[in-house]
């Protein structure tokens, strides 16, 4: 029978949901979703179900492994730990500690997982990257416009008159919020989702806005023009609270509704149609990450903020510009977990860049890279560039469960325990305010070790083991102790498995904005302090007919790069047949215009790279886009991120990886096996 134990799934994900798992004989033999959670309520998705089959699934790496000779041998843990702390030792004696770079990402919520921050504080500070690959360019422009990244507690949604879903994939990465919208529409709030591609979300919508990727921004712009045309802008709100609306007004007088059709491929009368929901108040705005993927990310997620704020839908119930929810993080204390007082040196590159900072580093060389929760030749932007930089290093070290790509490219691979082979907890800075206790259910397999006793491990080697001489326990209530004058402590965690956190579920309502002034920015003196001008401004994305004619005219066609229905990145793309080959989504009219049809092989490409995969035509998507889900392995036909860019948003912390330009052709059996071949050969 086994035994149930309640617990909550680690994902990267918005939702976080509650978990139930059964054990049997020491194995994890169900999940399935806890109904007592406030949230999750017992639904969940199939990358959480997922988690049974990689907990358990054979490829599972078991023992430390050493490169020798271009081949892994399995080697033990004292060896391994010694050859790494030893490497790690006289990098340091010679150049300092940032001579030694650590690559992650955020594959896993747990607060523990901070503890690498620990390490490398303790060790002197290491080259580190900041930005983010997934969110940064937004978070980065609400800070610029309220001071804070905060969105409205998920129940709100129930005060919404109407609902704006702009270029978030509820139903695929986000279904909580999907199943509010499905019974807000019930009650008859009005849905309108704005999206290049059609897809289950839209066709819940009372309204689909079938939108050029990358124009998002003049959208906003052409709402703004008609919300002031009408005179049905908030001016109370706008007088009293905000500053720099007059710089706002400026701009929109330079750009027309006629070139803000040409760029969006949006009717002026779809303009005028969203001023009215917008003014006809409370109108909740939920935005995605998608769009802040640019070159003008930042200024993009700031115009859709303005709109949200000209039309008074700030600080009220049922509104908001909601995309993240720092709240949730600012309660940890983070500093207990990571020490940055013991920082002595510190150099920072973005996750963007990190491939090309390190091919040009000299002062020092990078002679390290320890790579932890993340699959960066899989990953991160402009993948063949990524593979030229992590050959240049003298030692890679990988954290891993799988022989992902970055793991095969590795000189150590060292196994690292899953879910629910751990205990700690685990929250989202994404969606709602919950946080979750995950108790230790099931064993590593083999040799496989916890991230904390790695770094325990290693630190006694580099002389700081006193910084590690705690417990799970006692790590856990360091980050929880600012929670305790409101009653939430471990052990409550513990007994009632989740606990919502002190947040305001209806965030700005006192008019108390995070900005210098106090007041929402619409140009902003927090970009002004970084030396940036701080205005909205018309700006197209870098890979565009405007902005570089020669290159569209080369390659015609938006590459968007949406998250796999299956797989948390690419977590579990070794674990399902279904997802290991290369899918190419393109609208209709390159369908057309190319001879293309559902089940073709065809290769799309650019100046950085080339991928092959099976062609399906997408429904009503907009004309000239092709979608390829990110995460896929090289042993499956190769990362979409050979063919995105590595640049930085306008802001510099996000990236740009959905503007894009491709081309696409029909491709030849024979000429698939030599793509093949050319890909195993750059791998190698």
């Amino acid at each position: 029978m086994g035994t149930t134990h309640v617990t909550s799934c680690p994902l990267n994900c918005w939702d976080v949901c509650g978990l139930k798992v059964t054990v049997d004989g020491g194995k994890v033999v169900r999940v399935d979703g806890d109904e007592q959670h406030p949230i999750t309520k017992g639904t969940i998705c199939g990358r959480g179900r997922m988690l049974k089959e990689r907990v358990n699934a054979n490829g599972r790496l078991r023992y430390p492994l050493k490169k020798a000779n271009g081949r892994f041998v399995r080697i033990s843990w004292e060896e391994a730990l010694d050859d790494i702390a030893e490497n790690m030792q006289r990098l340091k004696d010679r150049f300092g500690p940032t001579a030694v770079l650590h690559s992650h990402d955020y594959a896993n919520n747990g607060l523990l997982k901070h503890l690498d921050e620990r390490f490398f504080n303790c060790y002197g500070g290491v080259t580190e990257l900041v930005g983010s690959l997934c969110w940064g360019a937004g978070i980065e422009a609400q800070k610029w416009d309220f001071g804070n990244a905060y969105s409205h507690a998920p129940e709100d949604i129930d005060n919404s008159r109407h609902i704006v879903i702009w270029g978030r994939n509820v139903a695929r990465t986000n279904i909580h919020l999907f199943e509010r919208l499905l019974a807000a529409k019930k009650r008859g709030a009005t849905i309108v989702v704005i999206d290049p591609l059609f897809g289950p979300t839209a066709r819940i919508a009372d309204h689909y806005i079938c939108i050029k990727p990358g124009t998002d921004a003049f959208l906003a712009m052409g709402v703004m023009k008609e919300l002031l045309r009408l005179g049905l802008e908030d001016r109370a709100f706008i007088e009293h609270h905000t500053v720099g609306f007059a710089d706002v007004e400026q701009v929109l007088q330079t750009i027309s509704l006629a070139e803000i059709e040409q760029y969006t491929g949006v009717s002026r009368h779809t303009a005028t149609e969203l001023a009215r929901i917008y003014s006809d108040r409370p109108t909740a705005t939920y935005l995605g990450l998608g769009m802040q993927r640019y070159a003008n990310g930042g200024n993009t997620i700031r115009w859709i903020d303005a709109l949200v704020a000209a039309s008074g839908n700030v600080g009220i119930p049922g509104g908001g510009a909601n995309f993240g929810n720092l709240q949730v993080s600012e309660w940890f204390d983070r500093a207990a977990l990571t020490l940055p007082e013991r920082k002595t040196a510190s150099r920072a590159w973005t996750m963007m860049k990190q491939a090309e900072e390190m091919l040009r580093a000299n002062d020092p060389p990078i002679g390290m890279v320890i790579v932890t929760c993340g699959n960066p030749l899989a990953q991160v932007p402009n993948t063949n560039l990524v593979k030229k930089a992590f050959a240049s290093a003298e030692t890679v070290v990988v954290f891993e469960q799988f022989m992902t790509d970055t793991a095969a490219v590795a000189d150590y691979v060292l196994p690292v325990a899953a879910s629910f082979e751990e205990e700690d907890v685990y929250c989202s800075s994404m969606y709602h305010a919950y946080v979750n206790y995950g108790p230790k259910l099931v064993e590593p397999p083999g040799e496989a070790k916890p991230d904390l006793w790695i770094w325990t491990e290693l630190a006694k080697r580099l002389g700081f083991g006193e910084a590690f001489a705690y417990t799970r326990e006692q790590f856990l209530n360091m980050a929880l102790r600012p929670l305790e004058r409101h009653g939430i402590t471990l052990e409550r965690l513990r007994a009632e498995h989740r606990v919502l956190l002190p947040v305001e579920p209806v965030p700005w309502r006192h008019r108390r904005f995070q900005t210098p002034s106090g007041k929402y920015e619409f140009t902003s003196s927090i970009a002004r302090q970084k030396g940036m001008d701080g205005r909205l401004t018309i700006m197209h994305p870098a890979e565009s007919a405007e902005t570089n004619p020669l290159l569209a005219a080369k390659y015609p066609y938006r590459l968007l790069t949406i998250h796999p229905l299956r797989s948390n990145h690419s977590q579990h793309y070794p674990l399902l047949p279904a997802l290991q080959t290369v899918r190419i989504e393109v609208s209709a009219d390159i369908a057309a215009e190319k001879g293309l049809a559902d089940g073709d092989r065809a290769r799309v490409y650019n100046g950085r790279g080339s991928l092959v995969g099976t062609v399906r035509v997408l429904e009503r998507a907009h004309p000239g886009t092709i979608n390829i889900d990110e995460g896929q392995w090289g042993a499956f036909g190769g990362p979409v991120n050979v063919l995105t860019p590595d640049l930085e948003s306008d802001n510099g912390c996000g990236s740009t990886l959905y503007d894009c330009l491709v081309n696409i052709e029909k491709w030849a059996p024979r000429e698939e096996g030599r793509a093949v071949a050319d890909w195993q050969t750059t791998l190698t």
